[in-house]
């Protein structure tokens, strides 16, 4: 490797974090930091990191896109037969992190997952564009294939299936809601002693704001 990766080194010094200017119901938090992302043009800014645990104990993580923030809870789509969906179905609890590297900001969360209903992933689908419609149905997802010629067959065959028409959400896509137990509000800070806020969900349904050492 030609550059030491040990010797690769950010100071941050953009932001700080103060309980005191925090909201009281961390979804309101990531709401105003997702907008912040958002007006700084950040590229992908809703995407995040999504760790699941199968039936094993083997955790995987992967990047999805954040579609929505309704009720507390957190929604993201997939194919209900790949590996996530399949690990979800085994182990309901999932985290995700977030990553703005630009703005010095993460965010952890961890939480419980339960199925969308079928309206919800419905209206969702139909909001996409046509292609990824088609997409949907074209791509066997995390199953192995023999070559990218299988799924732009596939893609080819049912582009002509439904040319002209409305796409049907296919059975097997759908979404997931992410239920927030613990979220972490982390903002770099200089000498890497960064900022870090954390809300536990209580028995009550209140949150407890706690500030924690970097």
């Amino acid at each position: 490797m030609k550059f030491k990766i040990a010797d690769i080194r950010s100071d941050y010094s953009k932001k700080k974090l103060e309980i005191g200017s925090m909201e009281k119901d961390p979804i309101i938090q990531l709401d105003h930091w997702l907008e912040e992302a958002i007006e700084a043009d950040l590229p992908e800014p809703t995407a995040m990191c999504l760790s699941t645990v199968d039936a094993e104990g083997q955790p995987s993580s992967r990047m999805v896109l954040l579609k929505g923030i309704n009720e507390g809870k957190l929604f993201f789509y997939t194919n209900y037969n790949s590996q996530k969906s399949r690990e979800l179905e085994a182990n309901p609890k999932c985290a995700v992190s977030i990553y703005w590297p630009q703005l010095e900001r993460q965010i952890n969360i961890i939480g419980k997952v339960t199925k969308t209903d079928s309206k919800t992933s419905d209206v969702y689908f139909q909001s996409r564009p046509w292609k990824s419609h088609v997409g949907a149905w074209a791509s066997p997802q995390s199953e192995p294939i023999t070559s990218r010629n299988v799924i732009m067959l596939n893609f080819a065959k049912y582009s002509a299936k439904y040319l002209g028409q409305k796409v049907p959400r296919p059975p097997h896509w759908g979404g997931f809601a992410i239920i927030p137990d613990v979220f972490n509000f982390w903002q770099g800070r200089p000498n890497r002693l960064h900022d870090r806020i954390k809300y536990t969900l209580q028995p009550t349904g209140d949150w407890k704001v706690q500030r924690i050492a970097p």
